[in-house]
């Protein structure tokens, strides 16, 4: 028999994986920022209140909280930007932001020498990632001659 393409882990093994409990609210929003990349929470609750019905606001941001503990989940901050979700979790990618539409695309990390990513004085701690965000207009915003920031 041929060897079978491996399958990607479902939100409940991803929970157990992370030591979680599995709920509804938690695989509904695993699956909000599955569908959408860098959502934001109310991207995730008006998904996650098309799946499940009534839930509250507290309820989704405990959850998302949960979920970025547990590093299934990533939260990110441009700056002037609500706070965006996504599952690409892991590595050190950085984002690409639109200053007029708040389009938000991953930047895999700069490979070669960066001397800006290595900060001139660690003041003793230990960098594990360094976050960079390039701020810039979209192709639609350039299209469109938009330059006013959101």
């Amino acid at each position: 028999m041929p060897p079978t393409a491996p399958t990607a882990a479902t939100p409940e093994d991803l929970l157990r994986g992370a030591g979680l409990r599995v709920t509804a609210a938690r695989v509904a929003a695993l699956h909000a920022v599955g569908d959408k990349q860098h959502a934001t929470t109310d991207d995730v609750l008006g998904s996650v209140r098309a799946e499940l019905g009534k839930v509250s606001v507290q309820a989704v941001y405990d959850v998302l909280h949960a979920l970025t503990d547990a590093r299934l989940l990533r939260r990110i901050e441009p700056a002037g930007h609500p706070a965006r979700y996504e599952r690409r979790t892991g590595d050190n990618h950085h984002h690409v932001v639109c200053r007029a539409c708040g389009a938000i695309g991953d930047v895999d990390c700069a490979v070669g020498h960066a001397p800006c990513l290595t900060p001139s004085d660690d003041h003793g701690f230990v960098v594990e990632t360094a976050e960079v965000t390039y701020w810039g207009l979209c192709p639609g915003c350039r299209t469109s001659g938009s330059t006013a920031p959101i």
